[in-house]
């Protein structure tokens, strides 16, 4: 969330998102291939899943060494053996693990753009950057809500030109703490994977439009309270706990951001797995067709199968599955 991506990240994001970009193309035309009963769709859309596993290896350093996150990090290491052997599997013959390709591009089409797409000026109107309107419409919901609870931080411009990022003057030393709304911060990353796994799955416009009412607007608000909690931890410092320990951990300097990273980096992106898997839950209690995309996904991580409807005792509606 604070915004302090190094130059080497910077010079490596334009190149990692064409790579994104590339995999998302490649995913749909192995998915249309299937769909039309071409034979080469099942080795097209193999080979994509371990081209997608070596972007997740690219991503690796960027996680561990400038975003500092070990939840990401992890999950990233573990993404690389996972998707290759989601390839596999596809090209042994799971089928239905065409629903997940699908899915993953459905994801990347809707995520990419608001880090790709700049400003475009039409007629002499400039129409801003996706990222832009969506950024500072989330850093000044955070505003408004620090502000409910009794909180005022100056707004100021972000490094990236935006109107996000909140200025805290800490202590007797009056410590200036910045902390920024960056992407990341805006939840569009778990608002992609819901809409496009919503989208991936052969189901009637009614219970996919259920499923989106419930993940999208409860993603969107846990966020907002998300960026608020951490916004007022860092800039209060209320969570300056063991900052030895924590500085080490992140290979940081600057104590004033020990907040940040227990807030952050630590408790946040837990609950926030935590909360994914509610909401995963949630939808698929409106979206049954949703399990078999979660039962591969299991499938791929465990090597065994699992009757997920059964388990968490949901509705049993058609599926789009064909092993």
């Amino acid at each position: 969330m604070i915004a302090a991506i190094g130059q080497s990240a910077l010079s490596m994001l334009p190149d990692t998102f064409t790579f994104a970009w590339v995999v998302a193309v490649l995913f749909v035309i192995g998915a249309l291939l299937d769909r039309r009963g071409h034979s080469l769709g099942r080795p097209f859309a193999a080979g994509t899943w371990v081209l997608f596993g070596l972007f997740w290896l690219t991503m690796v350093p960027y996680f561990a060494l400038e975003h500092q996150s070990y939840v990401e990090s992890i999950l990233s290491l573990i993404a690389v053996p996972a998707c290759t052997y989601a390839g596999y599997l596809l090209h042994r013959g799971r089928g239905s693990l065409f629903v997940l390709t699908r899915a993953v591009a459905g994801m990347l089409f809707i995520y990419l753009p608001f880090e790709t797409v700049p400003a475009v000026t039409v007629g002499g109107i400039t129409l801003p950057e996706p990222k832009r309107v969506f950024i500072e419409i989330v850093a000044a919901q955070t505003a408004a809500a620090m502000d409910l609870l009794g909180y005022a931080p100056t707004m100021i411009e972000s490094s990236e030109g935006f109107l996000a990022t909140f200025r805290w003057v800490y202590g007797p030393e009056e410590q200036i703490i910045l902390v920024s709304v960056v992407l990341a911060c805006t939840g569009i990353g778990s608002m992609a994977i819901f809409g496009g796994l919503i989208a991936a799955v052969d189901a009637p416009i009614s219970r996919k439009l259920r499923g989106l009412a419930v993940s999208i607007p409860l993603i969107y608000v846990l966020n907002i309270a998300r960026t608020t909690f951490i916004t007022i931890v860092t800039g209060n410092q209320y969570m300056h706990w063991q900052p030895e320990l924590v500085m080490a951990m992140f290979g940081a300097s600057d104590p004033y951001r020990v907040s940040f990273f227990v807030s952050d980096r630590i408790l946040s992106q837990l609950l926030a797995v935590v909360a994914l898997v509610g909401i995963t839950y949630l939808v698929a209690r409106q979206l049954p067709e949703l399990v078999v995309v979660l039962e591969d996904v299991l499938y791929v991580l465990t090597g065994e199968e699992h009757d997920l409807l059964a388990a968490l005792d949901l509705p049993r509606e058609p599926t789009n599955v064909d092993r």
